[in-house]
């Protein structure tokens, strides 16, 4: 049998996302090989969103987590992750929220990003209104445009907080998604390129600085590029579970599929094409087609989509039925495991659980 067929899936209903609890351990493993160290680790929890997942981390050796919404964040307090940074900046309601989160979960160090004043001073105030000091990294934008603080600027925000009470720069952020070289050694260049400027900057912060900050870099691509860096932790995500985008554009990386979908043949419309049910609802549609490969039909290739359904040309028809089941690795698995509330966990063929994907919903209870 192949490593993902499951013995009892007559019992499965389709569409359904797969996990493979080994080989989530296993690319744990690797990714702690690579970074040379757990504690160099910040593992970015939105792609897995599942707290059972998040643990295997943990007692893998694993303390620092990332995370980009407050029921992630939530999620990582549930299962006392020691220390968890929220990578996305808060503003209006949020801001409230990370509070709440410090003080349900005191055994949590919780801390955020900001990348302005304004936003700093609200912090600041909600927080040491409470008596509590929240920590803070400064986001510096270094190529990938979407949020961030040019770095040439980081030092006036970082003086500027420096009187604010309820909160305190402990770190610098440096997300580079926008380096995906498939080339190693240009993905590298780039990558030092852009990590330059988080050089310069710590180079003129630590002059005047009594404590040596953190550094947070990178994410999935940009992981092997960063990991002979002294002094940062690595972020990458998709590692746990991999995917089809990022095995292919990354051949570098030693990391193996762990999470599927699968799909079952709905009808057969002719001799060449066939219709699954994988639609929009089932599997991540940001990508143009195809956004899903097929282990058991190679050379199946997706030609159409709909919210339900998708239309797959084959080379024979006639070797497949209706009810036949396809394993389907995404090309982009983190917003397909957003697309399901729980996943069906499989071990040695067999169903043996299921891992509710609890931070796939926007509150869970704060």
């Amino acid at each position: 049998m192949e490593w993902y067929t499951i013995k009892d899936i007559d019992q499965l209903d389709t569409p359904a996302l797969v996990v493979y609890p080994k080989r989530v351990k296993e690319n744990i493993k690797k990714a702690i090989e690579l970074a040379g160290d757990p504690q160099l680790l910040r593992p970015h929890v939105k792609t897995n969103k599942m707290a059972e997942v998040c643990e295997l981390m943990l007692k893998a050796g694993i303390t620092h987590f990332k995370c980009a919404t407050i029921a992630e964040a939530e999620m990582l307090g549930t299962i006392k992750a020691p220390e968890v940074l929220l990578a996305h900046q808060p503003v209006g309601p949020k801001v409230q929220r990370l509070l709440q989160l410090v003080e349900q979960f005191p055994q949590t160090k919780f801390s955020c990003i900001i990348d302005n004043k304004m936003t700093a001073s609200e912090l600041s105030a909600l927080f040491a209104a409470k008596k509590k000091v929240l920590d803070v990294f400064i986001d510096l934008n270094i190529g990938m445009n979407r949020s961030g603080i040019a770095p040439e600027k980081g030092a006036g925000l970082l003086r500027a907080c420096q009187y604010l009470p309820g909160i305190q720069v402990v770190g610098l952020h440096g997300y580079d998604g926008h380096i995906r070289e498939t080339d190693l050694s240009a993905r590298t260049l780039l990558s030092d390129e852009a990590f330059s400027k988080v050089e310069k900057l710590l180079a003129e912060i630590n002059e005047n600085s009594p404590e040596p900050l953190q550094i947070v870099a990178g994410g999935s691509p940009s992981f092997p590029t960063h990991v002979k860096r002294a002094n940062v932790q690595f972020s990458p995500g998709t590692f746990v579970f991999w995917d089809w985008g990022y095995k292919h554009q990354f051949p570098d990386q030693p990391f193996d599929y762990a999470a599927l979908v699968i799909t079952r043949i709905i009808s057969i419309i002719d001799e060449k094409t066939v219709c699954v049910d994988l639609g929009h609802k089932s599997v991540a549609a940001e990508n143009p087609l195809p956004r899903v490969h097929f282990l058991n039909a190679p050379d199946a290739e997706p030609v159409s989509q709909s919210e339900e359904h998708l239309v797959v040309k084959v080379a024979d028809a006639s070797v497949w039925n209706p009810g036949d089941v396809w394993y389907g690795v995404p090309v982009h698995i983190c917003p397909t495991v957003a697309l399901y509330d729980a996943a069906i966990v499989v071990e040695d063929h067999k169903v043996v659980d299921h891992w509710k994907v609890v931070a796939r919903t926007r509150k869970i209870s704060i």
